[in-house]
């Protein structure tokens, strides 16, 4: 008789790696059983506060026994035209909120259902590598498969695209595009946009843009996808409140453009649940409706921890190339540790020096060789981590080399 004991007994289950995150809480989770004070730079949790506002409307809305109901899968109408009203007052584009807005549990969830929606088995997506997993891994949930395309700081991403395309096995059905980028930190201009609407009409693709962290770009404007035109006609973008307003436990993102790929997310949503609990999608309104510049202020503050970080791990040894947006920074390893790989530097990196970063493998393979730190400490533990990775590569230069540099193993489970 069969035993039902291991995950890994179903197919699908079997195709997906360990996630980046889990491997990451078990090595902080690991290293504080042995007594080590943790900088935890792997994390994407914000620190900062809520703004007042969805803490009160929360408060508020939750005693009212009518907000306890199921709800329209596709959100309240009060959140739909909030999102809306934003995207016009951020990029002024015009969305109607019946027919081209659908609220998701965070924009993750709402990729991954969209590509549910949108594949059929065995349809392959063109998704950015490195990469956030669901940019790639959403694809193989609905059953089909991702196409690498490279992207990063010095990359062509058009030129990568092409390149991806002509080279596919399978005819990509759609494209999956992150900017500005996690882990990678790029950001598009609107002629890329331009450029990737051309190519996609050109092959008839479909469009999913994960504009999560469109607030915090340091360095100028982060457009978006749906101002460049012609793009309404093939895209399904989505933002979320995780980061521009620090509500990442919130679970609030929002699907926004084309009116058949949302009404094909929202049949499918339909069928899994019936969205969220309706004070939190109350808050989430009131949120974007009313603090514009709260937004600005927690850009602000991922500003100067991005320049901290810069200026302490650079005296300690540690260049770290400077990211122009994200909560982010993706950093080589130091040449000196770059042979072990980006799983066990980060190991090493924790349980001899508390610091915690995320390794760039668990971003796909392309993302070996680098590694992740996100900015949610303040300023003075950032200048204490430097302190202490200072003292870790002092220590690493003493030690001796090989004699050639290893090439690190493929590794596909994190």
């Amino acid at each position: 008789m069969k035993q039902f004991n291991d995950p890994e007994l179903f197919a699908r289950v079997r195709k997906l790696p360990l996630s980046a995150s889990t491997a990451t809480d078990r090595m902080r989770d690991e290293a504080i059983a042995r007594g080590v004070e943790v900088v935890d730079l792997s994390t994407g949790n914000p620190d900062g506060a809520v703004p007042e506002v969805a803490v009160e409307t929360l408060r508020t809305a939750v005693t009212d026994r009518r907000n306890h109901r199921y709800l329209d899968s596709r959100g309240i109408p009060e959140l739909r035209q909030a999102a809306a009203r934003r995207w016009k007052r951020r990029y002024g584009v015009d969305l109607d909120p019946e027919r081209e807005v659908v609220v998701t549990i965070g924009a993750q969830e709402g990729i991954g259902h969209a590509l549910i929606a949108m594949l059929q088995e065995g349809d392959a997506v063109l998704a950015p590598s490195p990469g956030y997993p669901i940019h790639s891994f959403g694809a193989l949930i609905a059953g089909g498969e991702s196409i690498p395309v490279s992207v990063g700081p010095g990359v062509d991403f058009m030129e990568s695209l092409v390149v991806a395309a002509e080279r596919a096995e399978r005819r990509p059905r759609g494209l999956v595009v992150n900017f500005p980028a996690n882990p990678t930190t790029a950001v598009a201009t609107a002629e890329l946009f331009h450029k990737i609407v051309k190519f996609a009409e050109a092959r008839d693709l479909f469009i999913v843009s994960d504009l999560t962290h469109c607030d915090i770009a340091f360095d100028g404007e982060a457009p978006a996808i749906l101002q460049t035109p012609g793009a309404r006609e093939r895209t399904l973008e989505f933002m979320s409140l995780s980061r521009s307003y620090n509500m990442a436990g919130w679970g609030v993102g929002i699907a926004a453009g084309n009116p058949a790929m949302a009404a094909a997310l929202a049949r499918v949503k339909s069928y899994l649940g019936h969205g969220l609990f309706g004070p939190v999608q109350m808050a989430a309104a009131a949120v974007l409706d009313g603090c514009d510049a709260f937004a600005v202020e927690v850009c602000a503050t991922y500003r100067r921890r991005r320049d901290a970080l810069i200026r302490h791990f650079g005296a300690a040894g540690w260049p770290i190339p400077s990211p122009a947006a994200t909560m982010f920074a993706w950093a080589p390893i130091p040449e000196p540790l770059r042979h072990l790989g980006s799983l066990e530097f980060a190991r090493r990196l924790v349980a001899e020096a508390g610091v915690l970063v995320s390794p760039g493998i668990g971003f796909g393979p392309a993302g070996e060789g680098c590694v992740r730190m996100a900015l949610i400490e303040d300023e003075a533990r950032l200048e204490l981590a430097a302190g202490r990775v200072r003292a870790f590569l002092e220590k690493a230069a003493s030690e001796p080399r090989p004699s050639h540099t290893p090439i690190p193993r493929p590794v596909d489970r994190v």
